[in-house]
């Protein structure tokens, strides 16, 4: 229980500051703000509270739309309801108000008559300002010219807004301004409303897609004594009560696989990633992933899954498989294409290319197409430097690029056909990668050799290498069944189905440069 002394209701009136005349005679945002805490103060001296404890709702606005949607106009219901939302515009007539109620199902038209609320109460309500959160009473009913309405009987104040919200039609030009204030941006902005919602109806989705397929939903450290399970550069945090350095979470998948050996056979989780990099339409130092890993399975059965998550996603939040990639409507109901990294390089150079060929041949084809290598890079890396620089912008249909060397791919299986490549895919669409997977590697003494060779890459200078998991090779060491493993950026399939740009746009907070105040 809280101990602190609370004020009375006569003693907050006491409390507000009275603004100068001249502040509430200005313009601007600190005379407007000025004028709205003289209000406060008003409403507070009449007894009243301008920040009620609750208000008890009957329905949401779009139930309200679904039942009486198609009354004729003029006509008058019995239907009794209570509501709330925000104030989002307000038109005085003298006897008649005409506001707009929004919440966050629909919108909704009140239709406030000074005969029906009193001479005191129309005073109260036209006093109202826009962004005010209100609750309404009253009766459904649609006007002469067929505008769905509530006809109000009585209306509190359930919040005073002190600020204004920003103008309907113009609201927030700073592109930085709507990420950092992504609280006023929701207020005016339907487009980024309906963002969120295509968002949260893909990791919706997901989850009922895996569900029904038998996976377990998990939960697994976000702080990891070795930042493994991808190629990136961790966030270093410091446990003061062990004296020791921990790193944030770059995948979710060497504990997902842990469980795999203790039996769990189908677990999945879809959790925050951190990865210090670099900031751009497609990258956030924190996004959202989606990891899932299958006994008995291999990387056949991953590829299906993907295409069945995603395209459940689609149809699951938008309605319809069909969307527009870059300008062209695609259906993600078709079969997607798989083709080979490699063939795609041989593709786009001439030159057929694979991990077998002298380092030089590589290099040289490297150097011929603008593509510069470091001197540690095997023949793997650099096919990979070459794909990503060749082809990967290339790629707007849905495509599964698959055989990775063995070099960049430190936790897949080697191709059953060919022990220099592996059972792995990566998941493009219009030029940008979205998911990862592979028949998981289940050899511990292999696992150890592909550790070390991880390890002495990041001796070598390589920030993004991983090191030895001690811990993990030792649960490998009790049994790994056969097990197909996918990852999947939850942001990007958001972007897409979403029809947005940049990864801003579908974070609530993206991580921006310190504001200057």
């Amino acid at each position: 229980m809280n101990d602190t002394p609370q004020p009375s209701a006569d003693s907050s009136v006491t409390d507000v500051v009275e603004p100068a005349d001249d502040v509430l005679t200005g313009s601007g945002l600190a005379a407007e703000k000025a004028k709205r805490l003289a209000k406060i103060a008003g409403i507070r001296a009449d007894g009243r509270e301008p920040y009620p404890y609750r208000f008890d709702r009957s329905h949401t606005l779009a139930e309200i739309r679904a039942a009486h949607g198609d009354i004729e106009a003029g006509a008058e219901t019995d239907a009794h309801v209570a509501v709330a939302g925000r104030l989002m515009l307000k038109r005085d007539t003298g006897k008649l108000i005409f506001a707009n109620l929004r919440d966050r199902s629909d919108q909704i038209q009140l239709f406030i008559s000074k005969a029906e609320v009193g001479d005191d109460a129309f005073a109260s309500i036209a006093d109202l300002d826009l962004g005010d959160w209100i609750g309404v009473e009253g009766s459904v009913m649609a006007t002469r010219t067929g505008e769905l309405s509530i006809k109000v009987q009585s209306l509190v104040l359930l919040a005073k807004a002190v600020r204004p919200i920003p103008d309907k039609w113009k609201g927030l030009t700073d592109t930085d301004t709507r990420f950092r204030q992504r609280y006023a941006d929701l207020i005016v902005n339907e487009d980024a409303r309906r963002a969120f919602q295509v968002r949260h109806a893909t990791i919706q989705s997901f989850r009922t897609t895996l569900s029904g397929r038998g996976y377990i939903e998990v939960e697994t450290p976000v702080l990891h004594m070795e930042a493994g399970g991808a190629h990136a550069r961790p966030f270093v945090t410091h446990h003061n009560t062990l004296d020791l350095d921990l790193y944030l979470r770059i995948a979710l998948e060497l504990h997902l696989k842990r469980l795999i050996v203790g039996g769990m056979e189908r677990v999945f989780e879809i959790g925050r990633i951190f990865r210090n990099e670099g900031m751009s339409t497609r990258h956030n130092p924190e996004f959202t992933m989606m990891e899932c890993y299958q006994a008995f399975a291999d990387v056949s059965d991953i590829i299906a899954l993907t295409e069945e998550l995603i395209t459940n996603a689609a149809r699951d939040a938008l309605g319809t498989t069909t969307i527009d990639l870059d300008g062209e409507m695609v259906d993600l109901a078709q079969p997607w294409r798989q083709v080979r990294m490699i063939d795609l390089v041989a593709e786009a150079t001439g030159v057929e290319v694979h991990p077998s060929q002298p380092l030089e041949q590589l290099r040289s084809l490297a150097a011929q197409h603008g593509v510069s290598c470091a001197p540690r890079w095997g023949s793997g890396k650099i096919i990979e430097e070459l794909f990503e620089a060749l082809c990967e912008h290339t790629l707007v249909h849905p495509t599964f690029v698959t055989g990775h060397p063995v070099e960049i791919s430190p936790l897949a299986r080697v191709d059953r056909n060919d022990p220099q490549l592996t059972e792995r895919f990566e998941l493009f669409i219009v030029g940008r990668e979205f998911a990862n997977g592979y028949s998981e590697l289940n050899d511990p003494v292999e696992q150890r050799t592909r550790f070390e060779d991880e390890q002495a890459a990041k001796d070598a200078g390589d920030d993004e290498a991983t090191g030895v998991d001690e811990d993990y090779l030792r649960a490998l060491e009790y049994g790994m069944p056969p097990t197909g493993g996918l990852g999947v950026g939850m942001d990007r399939v958001a972007m897409m189905l979403a029809g947005v740009s940049s990864i801003k746009e579908i974070i609530l907070f993206p991580t921006l440069r310190p504001e200057v105040l």
